[in-house]
């Protein structure tokens, strides 16, 4: 079978139509993923007592485990363990399974990038903070969250691409994303144009990273700019 220009045409526009759901996936997971990393960060930073240890192992199970399995326990996991306690949730749409193992997934890798970054702040910043009569949520404010934020862009950034490209694991439970979708038409085309299918939904992958890298390469650049006036 030969691929003419209107094959591809046809092909990305058929892609391309479940692609707000791959961004909806990566968003949505990001967002709950960020608000998790900066909870067990904060946990491990203070190391409060029986949250630091649940922590650490939440941490060494997600990042000791491959993310189908994660979401596999997940999707159909959790489901029967809740039905054992007369709690029904198979009624809930796959999205929100995603979600879920997405978000704890990528937030355990945050939560190391956040961690990492606050410490990297040296702490006579914060007693010099102190000695012109800042509180500490206002140090955090003005002088330690605005620093760990450049610090940990440059991850950040990296974490959102991994998190993208993880996103291709849902169609294993149904969801038809882009990935699915490149399924579906392969199905339907019992296989033939394989090699041209991949191809396009490569180029789509990488335009999207290559779009999320020009975003972090902005927010860096305005970050320095502020600072830099700041500091003028």
């Amino acid at each position: 079978m030969t691929f003419g220009l209107s094959d591809w045409i046809n092909i990305l526009g058929q892609v391309l139509d479940r692609l707000p759901l791959t961004l909806a996936m990566l968003v949505v997971s990001l967002i709950f993923a960020m608000l998790i990393g900066i909870v067990i960060a904060f946990i491990r930073i203070e190391k409060i007592p029986v949250l630091h240890q649940l922590a650490t192992v939440y941490l060494s199970f997600t990042r000791s485990t491959p993310l189908i399995v994660q979401l596999f326990l997940v999707y159909f996991g959790i489901p029967q363990l809740l039905l054992t306690f007369g709690i029904d949730i198979n009624h809930w749409s796959r999205f929100v399974f995603v979600v879920i193992t997405f978000s704890l997934h990528t937030g355990a890798y945050l939560s190391e990038v956040f961690r990492s970054s606050y410490l990297s702040v040296g702490k006579e910043q914060l007693e010099a903070a102190y000695s012109v009569g800042m509180t500490y949520p206002q140090a955090l404010r003005r002088i330690l969250i605005p620093q760990a934020f450049r610090v940990a862009l440059p991850n950040v950034g990296n974490h959102t691409i991994e998190l993208l490209k993880d996103t291709a694991l849902a169609f294993t439970i149904g969801i038809i994303d882009i990935m699915g979708q490149v399924k579906l038409i392969l199905g339907n085309n019992y296989g033939v144009g394989m090699f041209q299918i991949y191809v396009a939904i490569a180029v789509v992958y990488w335009i999207i990273c290559i779009l999320i890298e020009l975003v972090i390469l902005w927010i860096e650049r305005s970050q320095r700019k502020k600072h830099a006036g700041i500091s003028n």
